[in-house]
């Protein structure tokens, strides 16, 4: 009978669920979202890492959930990056990926990604990695084996043959053994790197649009691609259900992105009217990234950097200060992206300021790195807002950030997917 009684228990016990993993948080203030005025004193409910509740006032937490007292404190949503790269720090010694194994890209990425959160960004687009690092983050993160944001992982860019993305500055033999295998030529083939791309991993494909300030060559920002291939990763990459973000500089190139349908933008520097109107008639996205253009300025003529992309962040160093405003002025569509890597993780928050610089409110500011952010990702129902159903991604500042984002620059709690990152 013991033994009976015993297995009896035993399969109670398996078939009763297991009791819910709650959190409620008492906010002193509260911002739900960009469209709406701030709420007083809150209290915000959460279970298995979903916001279930948003009420008015301080209420009692259930029996054996864990209370959380933010109650001098003003809870926001977590902010979304929409162009990083965790696996990289910055400087100019192009030469590593020569001498470093893949693996270290991960312990340098699980670094970074802890930052990166502790900074407030709940949520990244990792815009190009080696083959394997940012998705195995991804795993770790979304897994809670690693403290981080989640993670929407390009894994290893496109690129034409020696552009921007490509290995380059070494031998020829060098060259090709370090190449990613995503290279690509003719729209054929840059359909085939895009489906590669897709079955490997990708959440987003990127492209390198036009040349680059960063790499070895000093031919100049103008297109890579050509239309032709172009349209062909657009179209493939849709076809998949992926969207494509482009680094590209010249407006020539910027403009036939936008037409070839690719969804965002990344950089923009040498946008003009043409190139505006092509992406507003097509929905296209800006990313500025305005603090990896900071970034690289800090470092010049400390022998950082090789001669020739010296040369070429000089050049660009002054229509960074304005391009962003004449995209403004123009209406095109503008996202929250900073492209930390190439300026130290963490600082991510900074790219406030250099918007606000450029002439965006406060509160628009912080729509691009929220709400507006979560839908060029397509999670808007998801991540964003503080609301029941939308995952538990919140921080907490000293004020409210729709009047002055320079409070995001000091964040003092955060919770990702639900978990309290300390």
């Amino acid at each position: 009978m013991k033994f009976a009684a015993f297995i009896a228990l035993a399969g109670a016990m398996c078939a009763a669920p297991a009791l819910a993993d709650t959190t409620v948080i008492h906010a002193g203030a509260l911002v739900v979202d960009t469209e709406s005025q701030p709420r007083g004193p809150s209290t915000i409910t959460v279970t298995d890492g979903k916001i279930v509740s948003v009420a008015d006032g301080f209420t009692a937490a259930p029996a054996q959930a864990v209370t959380i007292d933010l109650k001098d404190k003003t809870v926001v949503p977590g902010m979304v990056d929409l162009h990083v790269h965790l696996t990289g720090d910055p400087g100019g010694d192009f030469w590593k990926g020569a001498v470093e194994p893949d693996e270290w890209d991960v312990v340098v990425g699980a670094k970074n990604a802890r930052l990166t959160a502790l900074a407030g960004f709940t949520t990244v687009r990792e815009a190009g990695s080696g083959p394997a690092s940012a998705f195995s983050l991804r795993r770790g993160t979304a897994e809670g084996f690693i403290d981080g944001p989640r993670i929407v992982a390009a894994g290893p860019s496109l690129a034409i043959v020696g552009g921007h993305g490509d290995v380059s500055g070494f031998r020829p033999e060098v060259n090709e053994l370090l190449d990613s295998g995503f290279t690509c030529t003719g729209a054929v083939e840059c359909a085939e790197k895009v489906r590669l791309a897709s079955q490997n991993g990708a959440d987003i494909i990127k492209i390198t649009a036009t040349g680059g300030v960063l790499s070895q060559q000093g031919r100049g920002l103008e297109a890579h691609f050509t239309s032709a291939e172009m349209k062909s990763i657009a179209d493939t990459a849709h076809s998949l259900g992926l969207k494509v973000m482009a680094h590209a500089h010249g407006a020539r190139g910027i403009e036939a992105a936008a037409r070839a349908g690719i969804d965002s933008i990344e950089h923009g520097t040498y946008l003009d009217e043409a190139a505006a109107r092509a992406m507003k008639d097509n929905g296209t996205v800006l990313v500025p990234t305005l603090m990896a253009f900071k970034g690289v300025t800090e470092r010049l003529g400390q022998g950082v950097y090789t001669p020739v992309v010296e040369d070429k962040i000089r050049d660009v160093a002054e229509t960074a200060r304005v391009f962003m405003g004449k995209a403004l002025r123009w209406g095109v569509p503008i996202a929250f992206g900073t492209d930390a890597g190439v300026f130290g993780h963490g600082r991510n928050a900074g790219e406030f300021a250099l918007m606000v610089e450029q002439g965006m409110s406060h509160r628009d500011a912080f729509a691009a790195a929220t709400t507006n952010a979560a839908r060029v990702l397509g999670l808007e129902n998801e991540i964003g807002r503080i609301a029941p159903g939308y995952s538990a991604d919140l921080i907490a500042v000293e004020a409210n950030p729709l009047d002055d984002t320079s409070t995001l620059e000091n964040v003092d709690w955060v919770m990702v997917r639900g978990r309290v990152i300390d």
